[in-house]
């Protein structure tokens, strides 16, 4: 009987395995790009002495294709201050983020391997005792019957031959769910990378910005002295006196505002790193557009679908999605199951182990649903829904991402002439305060002159800065919106991103 038992068993194992192959899943086909097959074209912007012209230009003007592909170019090249690279492989380890990124990881793995394993059999090994009272009517014997039932052995708990491939599917879906979830934590690694950076350039803005207007609160103060040493001689007038105090009230706030603006990004850097800024970091490099890599490569708008863990997330959320569409349509079909037990059974516990009391039992069962209410035609038309929704956030998110490559490369074609244009009237407007000082020391124009060149000197340096700031964190953009930011290193000879 025992070997009858392990032949039939044999035999149901070996037509799951053939019947596992059945899935009632839709054949997967990746739907068609949203976008166009190239960047738009750019602006072009020629900034000269006799004005600027705006004209037109291809994308790879402004981002001509490398060696390496912008997902591939480590952050260490990109990012070439040794104090930004430095606060970045801090935040690396101590970014809550991403340690949160990490445990999700986990979490969909081990509930990827919980779904996988109920493609399995599950075989125990236990002892179980009975004792029960039969009542005279109901005992053969016509007498009150109190009876032991012991039984130890190994079972096999019910199993179900996946002939539909419903566990199959239910499996594939949580296996793309954790490829998406690992995609977004990759994601959320490269957002960290880029948002270090453009903290760290607004950390030093700040600093930049607070130090012009130390320096200018520095030159007010001494135009107000001059003022008010000529007006307390009686050559000038109290109006120029109250104009002069009115630029040196301006700088003092305009003081006071930007030591916040350094306090609070100062403050905004740290939660990103993680851990309080060490004292011993590097010396920073000098503040403008050569602390990162001078060009970074587009390619075209279909590298993205492999390179953006984003897009490949949201293809992963698809791919689970069409696999849980063929587990609800085999809930319409019948559900074969398996239980056994290979071992002893005695009506005493000092018998059960000996050579006659070996005992088996096997029971398949076939289920087949009748009437359910319309709760499984609901549930498949449930996946289809959310098929269409992952169809819509997976075209989606292409989109985005090409409307963020976009963005980027235009800025890119345009900041290299708004900084000579403003670097030009930083200059400019430098020599009008000068030319303006002379003319109020000598009595030709009013304090007004001065106090407007001062204002236009100051805001000109400020924007400066402002746009100079806005550049940077315009090509970190670029370079995170190309999936950039992943690899330490630079993969010279990758061709996807991994």
């Amino acid at each position: 009987m025992t070997a009858l038992m392990y032949k039939r068993t044999a035999l149901s194992v070996c037509v799951a395995a053939v019947l596992a192959g059945c899935s009632l899943a839709p054949d997967y086909h990746r739907p068609e790009s949203p976008v166009p097959g190239d960047w738009p074209t750019q602006p072009k912007v020629q900034y000269g002495a006799s004005g600027s012209t705006l004209s037109e230009q291809p994308a790879a003007a402004v981002a001509p294709a490398g060696a390496v592909p912008a997902a591939d170019i480590g952050w260490r090249e990109f990012f070439r201050d040794p104090r930004l690279q430095a606060l970045i492989e801090l935040a690396l380890v101590n970014n809550r983020d991403l340690r949160v990124a990490v445990q999700r990881v986990e979490e969909a793995r081990a509930q990827y391997g919980v779904q996988r394993g109920a493609q399995w059999p599950s075989i125990g090994a236990g002892v179980e005792g009975t004792r029960q009272r039969v009542p005279a009517n109901m005992s053969q014997t016509g007498r009150d019957m109190v009876g032991n039932t012991f039984q130890a052995g190994i079972g096999l708990t019910t199993f179900e031959i996946d002939l539909f491939g419903r566990l199959r599917n239910l499996s594939e879906a949580a296996y793309q769910q954790y490829l998406a979830t690992e995609q977004a934590q990759r994601s959320t690694h490269i957002t960290l990378v880029g948002a270090v950076a453009q903290a760290y350039f607004t950390q030093r803005a700040a600093e930049v910005q607070l130090d012009l207007t130390r320096k200018t609160l520095a030159s007010r103060q001494e135009s107000y002295n001059l003022v008010k040493r000529r007006y307390d001689g009686g050559v000038a007038s109290e109006l120029d006196l109250n104009q002069s105090k009115g630029l040196l009230d301006s700088a003092s706030a305009d003081l006071a505002q930007l030591a916040r603006v350094r306090a609070q990004s100062i403050n905004a850097l740290t939660v990103l790193v993680g851990t309080p800024l060490p004292a011993d970091l590097p010396a920073p490099a000098e503040f403008g557009r050569d602390q990162l890599l001078a060009t970074v490569p587009a390619g075209l708008p279909s590298d993205l679908l492999e390179r953006r863990p984003d897009i490949m997330a949201a293809e992963n959320q698809l791919l689970a999605a069409n696999a849980n569409i063929g587990a609800a349509r085999a809930a319409f079909f019948p559900t074969i199951s398996l239980t056994g037990m290979l071992g002893f059974a005695s009506t005493s516990m000092g018998s059960l182990f000996e050579g006659g009391q070996r005992a088996w039992n096997f029971t398949p069962s076939i289920t087949t649903p009748i009437f359910a209410g319309g709760s499984i035609r609901e549930g498949l038309n449930v996946a289809k829904a959310r098929d269409n929704i992952a169809v819509a956030q997976y075209e989606q998110s292409i989109q985005q991402a090409f409307r963020e490559v976009s963005d980027a490369l235009a800025g890119e074609a345009t900041y290299s002439a708004q900084l000579d244009a403003l670097r030009s009237l930083q200059a400019s407007t430098a020599r009008t305060l000068e030319l303006s000082n002379l003319r109020y020391t000598g009595g030709v124009d009013s304090y007004l002159q001065v106090q407007t060149a001062q204002v236009d000197f100051f805001n000109a340096q400020l924007g400066l800065v402002q746009a100079g700031l806005e550049a940077l964190n315009n090509r970190v953009e670029l370079y995170k919106a190309l999936g950039g930011g992943w690899s330490e290193a630079t993969k010279v000879s990758s061709t996807k991103a991994p």
